[in-house]
């Protein structure tokens, strides 16, 4: 790809995979390019699987209502009643999951995962400052539980963070708990609002490069934590089916790996292109955008996955 075509299309939001034991992060400008679909492979480690907490750690200053919006999401990935909601819902969305279940199983009945919130930790007063280092943020991941839980630290719009904005929005990886003699999983995502909205909070800010048509209105009406739901929600995704590195992914080497959401990067609705989210769904009121309803009547935007079945970016609308 050419370089002007590489600044045209570096504007979309991304997340990256980050081992710890492996300080390794893809660069914006290099996930942007316009790869084939090719199959994504299974590499025969273990998926995440029965009940997960979700644990949210709130580092820095956050009000109570953009801490209600990332909770109300984390609730309705699993809905006993999915009907009651209205479709398509966050729920739905999460089940598409789902696939990479029944193809990485070969017993009758697949291993599934459900997902549900969990203990909420808040360090309000920055104890490890306001610029965080990768070893910082397993730090911060640490706190929370180490057993069945994947541990989110959600980093507020004052705080930096080792390549945020230059390179990465969120990562997700594993580390080592020397309590419980085994791995577990995390995942960072920080509030770009301030720092980069044009890259990491994309389609709901004016890209930096690209195309200069009109943002679309965040469905929460918050710029900084709308562009957490859509980043977090893709780390999820690749957490559950490739949460230890050996799981689902395309690509040989870490630094050009595509999980089952970044290999969608931009794409929320039918007809996206470089610069266009695709079609998506408007709010009569407030014309806020959305593709998801939550169980609690919130509105959300969320990726595209990649279906293994069709190596196609599969959307909810």
């Amino acid at each position: 790809m050419s370089s002007t075509s590489t600044s045209l299309l570096c504007f979309l939001s991304f997340v990256c995979l980050f081992h710890f034991t492996s300080a390794t992060g893809r660069k914006l400008n290099e996930l942007i390019q316009n790869q084939p679909l090719t199959p994504i492979q299974y590499h025969n480690g273990p998926l995440l699987s029965d009940q997960i907490s979700v644990n949210l750690i709130w580092y820095g200053n956050f009000k109570p209502a953009q801490r209600a919006i990332i909770s109300d999401f984390i609730n309705s990935l699993y809905t006993i009643t999915p009907k009651s909601t209205h479709s398509p819902s966050v729920s739905t969305w999460w089940k598409k999951t789902e696939k990479y279940y029944h193809l990485a199983t070969s017993s009758e009945k697949p291993s599934s995962l459900v997902l549900k919130l969990g203990r909420q930790i808040f360090d309000e007063k920055y104890s490890l400052g306001k610029s965080l280092s990768n070893k910082k943020i397993v730090r911060l991941a640490s706190r929370g539980e180490q057993s069945n839980a994947i541990n989110v630290v959600l980093t507020s719009s004052d705080v930096t963070a080792n390549g945020f904005c230059s390179s990465r929005c969120g990562t997700h990886g594993s580390s080592f708990s020397t309590s419980k003699k085994s791995k577990y999983t995390y995942i960072w995502v920080g509030n770009s609002e301030i720092q980069c909205p044009g890259h990491c909070a994309w389609p709901f800010h004016q890209p930096i490069y690209g195309p200069r048509d009109a943002p679309l209105v965040p469905p929460n009406n918050d710029i900084g934590v709308d562009g957490m739901v859509v980043n977090l929600a893709s780390l999820l995704a690749a957490t559950a089916t490739n949460p230890f590195g050996n799981g689902y992914y395309q690509g040989e080497e870490d630094d050009a790996q595509f999980e089952v959401s970044s290999a969608c990067t931009g794409i929320y609705g039918k007809g996206a292109y470089p610069g266009y989210a695709g079609k998506v769904l408007a709010d009569s009121a407030t014309g806020a955008s959305y593709n998801a309803h939550g169980s609690s009547g919130r509105k959300f935007l969320l990726p595209a996955m990649l279906d293994p079945s069709t190596s196609t970016c599969s959307t909810l609308i």
